[in-house]
């Protein structure tokens, strides 16, 4: 997107003064064109009232030039046709808008003319003082503008200023508008929101690279501690403990760098490969997994099959992520169950255990990144505290959610909601 950076001001004084221009130019020809009706309608009445005129001085007996000395004035001419075929009068020397012929009582015709040129005058006499008026109008207005203006646009220099101090490094100002029910506020209102938007998006990504830091510096302290140690001992027993905790440590390591990298692909736009997955076949398999690395702990799935359209790999690291937290939380003897069902047009997957379950307050907060619970997880079994926001976003990558549910029986319960494939597709139903 290229957004023209023309001069507000300009656009909307010259705008303004353009759109009243126009105005005054069709103000002016309509104004024109109705003084040149009205007048050739006042010519008109004024040449019959004049014609009636004439028939009343003829009975009262005025004659010839008498009766056309009267009948004359400025702008009108009479001329005069007696029975006998005497003339007076003359015939007007510039021209004639209009005329009016009557045949009077004594047997004589008067005709009565209306010389054109005392409308003309008129018209442009008018016409000079509309275009002076108008002339004087824009001038003014334009002046008018420039300050009006500048005036109606302070508030955007406010937002100019505020983000230029907000740039060189002035956090925690806000434009906080007294009315949001117009279009400068709502602008306003607009750009506070942004502003906090991206302030806490800065805070949260200062604590993340801080803790991720903190949480790296164990584990790299140990490698660094152990390779040391190796170094300098001598005993062949010793070097082989050693050598175990340096590959624990480094696998610590490499874990947490793993769940970065997957974190900032998901934060980038994680890329799915879809197709028509199986939830209930993807909690069995995990079911598996489990119990090959623990194989006296009581997990199993259940439920009936729900097909999504998903990327296999991506599900079962959800699941994994899923399955491992709940095994660290209720520790070897405890239970986890995978419970596949439909919803409507969604597919649900509901991992359940009877650890010590997760306190209302906390459902939200555990999916913060590098967030532990006392209770469910710790460092030493290894945990990132990444797993459960790298899976919320796997599942919101796939359209679905991911939340800690209230759980039926006592323990943690973790609910996926996925859309559900059409059938025989890998398509997302409706």
């Amino acid at each position: 997107m290229s957004l023209r950076t023309v001069s507000l001001r300009r656009r909307v004084t010259f705008s303004a003064i353009g759109v009243l221009g126009v105005v005054l130019v069709g103000l002016v020809l309509v104004v024109d064109a109705m003084f040149a009706a009205q007048s050739q309608r006042d010519v008109e009445t004024a040449l019959f009232e004049k014609s009636r005129a004439a028939h009343s001085l003829v009975k009262q007996r005025v004659r010839g030039v008498e009766l056309v000395n009267r009948l004359e004035n400025r702008g009108v001419q009479v001329r005069l046709v007696m029975p006998d075929g005497t003339v007076f009068g003359h015939l007007p020397n510039d021209g004639v808008s209009h005329k009016v012929t009557r045949d009077l009582a004594d047997g004589s015709t008067i005709t009565l003319y209306a010389e054109s040129s005392v409308i003309t005058v008129a018209q442009a006499r008018l016409r000079r003082l509309l275009l002076l008026v108008g002339f004087g109008s824009l001038a003014v207005t334009a002046v008018a503008m420039v300050w009006v203006v500048r005036r109606a646009l302070a508030p955007l220099d406010a937002m100019t200023t505020l983000a230029r101090s907000i740039a060189r490094g002035g956090r925690g100002h806000r434009l906080s508008p007294t009315r949001t029910d117009n279009e400068l506020g709502r602008t306003a209102a607009a750009f506070d929101d942004m502003l906090d938007s991206l302030e806490g998006s800065e805070e949260r990504t200062k604590k993340f690279v801080a803790d991720a830091a903190h949480e790296l510096r164990t584990p790299i302290a140990g490698v660094q501690a152990v390779s040391e140690a190796l170094v300098q001992t001598g005993s062949a027993e010793e070097r082989e403990r050693l050598n175990l905790l340096l590959v624990r440590e480094a696998r610590r390591a490499g874990r947490l760098v793993d769940d970065l990298l997957a974190l900032a692909r998901i934060d980038a736009g994680l890329e799915l490969h879809r197709e028509r997955v199986d939830l209930l076949a993807l909690a069995e398999a995990e079911v598996s997994r489990t119990r090959l690395l623990a194989p006296e702990f009581d997990i199993a799935a259940e439920g009936t099959s729900a097909y999504v359209s998903g990327d296999p790999q991506r599900l079962a690291q959800v699941l994994a992520n899923l399955a491992d937290n709940a095994r660290q939380a209720t520790g070897p003897s405890g239970r986890v169950r995978l419970r596949v069902s439909t919803v409507g047009s969604y597919a649900r997957l509901v991992v359940a255990d009877n650890g010590p379950g997760v306190p209302p307050d906390e459902r939200d907060r555990i999916f913060d990144r590098l967030v532990r619970l006392d209770e469910a997880r710790d460092r030493r079994s290894g945990g990132s505290g990444l797993g459960l926001p790298i899976a919320r976003g796997v599942v919101r990558a796939h359209g679905g959610e991911l939340s800690c549910v209230e759980p039926v029986d006592p323990g943690a319960a973790f609910q996926v909601r996925i859309p559900l494939a059409d059938e025989g597709t890998g398509t997302l139903a409706g």
